[in-house]
């Protein structure tokens, strides 16, 4: 046999080699694959059951350092928290709606116009310990639930619905929230957290400041910034955990609440919306989304 020969051979059986190697691999990944899809398929629920109660919790504080008494406040005639819950209302995937409070003047508003209100105490540090307390007072079991912002009376109830939906499909997330694009003229306000996630649509980090923040300083116009809409769901298993975690640095350094989530290694899926985000920071926010309002004809 000539040396081309052998060559020729030694070729073709190396080929072969990497041929049958690279099947084998193929098997392995798939094989991989349906059994993540059947693990997931298994965690999503027998006959489809997976986290399908759902309760919209809206926390209400009257003591805000930046704007006491704010779910109280007229926009349009109406106070923002009626229409935070008349939106929340017409939101599909929501089994009930309550709120909750620390303070009898919002109570009492509240079941004026219809809603539930469970008290909650004075200590909770945040709107998610709020829901926790909440929740935990409620009659009836739930397996997510949505922390809906009071201060955002334009909220769109599709929202509730996607950030629910998403983690129904998440079974590796315990929380799930909203992100949309970023105004320029809002990418240094402090108020206006911003977002980053990774290729699969999972939370890499919030801030306060810009993120990313690129060499220069400056914004880039051609970058897709995302801002972080304040309503978020949860599973309820993980609410319980929730308060029971230590304050984490990243989290006492930017004050947001959903760092402590990330820190201590939970997942977090976001989903990416067309919304323009109109949230109630000051008082001086008021008159903006009043003259927003009329422009749209919204009542």
């Amino acid at each position: 046999m000539s040396p081309t020969s052998i060559g020729s051979s030694s070729s073709s059986s190396t080929g072969s080699l990497n041929s049958t190697k690279s099947w084998i691999f193929q098997g392995i990944v798939a094989g991989v694959a349906i059994a993540a899809a059947v693990g997931a398929r298994f965690y999503l629920g027998r006959s489809g059951k997976f986290r399908s109660r759902v309760v919209g919790i809206i926390p209400a504080r009257y003591a805000s350092s930046r704007f006491e008494g704010k779910p109280l406040v007229h926009i349009l005639g109406k106070p923002m928290i009626q229409r935070t819950w008349e939106r929340a209302k017409l939101a599909s995937t929501l089994d009930h709606i309550v709120v909750a409070t620390d303070n009898e003047n919002i109570a009492e508003y509240c079941r004026s116009f219809g809603a539930d209100v469970i008290m909650t105490s004075e200590s909770c540090r945040n709107g998610t310990e709020r829901c926790n307390e909440a929740l935990q007072k409620l009659e009836k079991k739930y397996d997510v639930v949505v922390n809906i912002q009071g201060d955002e009376p334009l909220l769109e109830p599709e929202i509730i619905d996607g950030i629910v939906k998403a983690l129904q499909t998440a079974p590796d997330a315990v929380f799930s929230t909203a992100v949309t694009s970023l105004k320029p003229e809002d990418a240094f306000d402090p108020n206006r957290v911003k977002c980053v996630v990774d290729n699969r649509g999972y939370a890499i980090y919030f801030s306060r400041g810009l993120i990313p923040f690129n060499k220069s300083g400056n914004v880039n116009p051609q970058f897709p910034y995302l801002l972080h809409l304040g309503i978020q769901s949860f599973d309820s298993k993980f609410l319980k955990i929730y308060p029971e975690l230590q304050p984490t640095p990243l989290q006492l350094e930017e004050d947001l609440e959903q760092l402590k989530v990330l820190e201590n290694g939970y997942k977090m899926k976001v989903i990416k919306v067309d919304h323009e985000a109109h949230g109630v920071d000051t008082p001086e926010d008021v008159e903006k989304i009043e003259s927003l309002m009329r422009e749209k004809n919204l009542s």
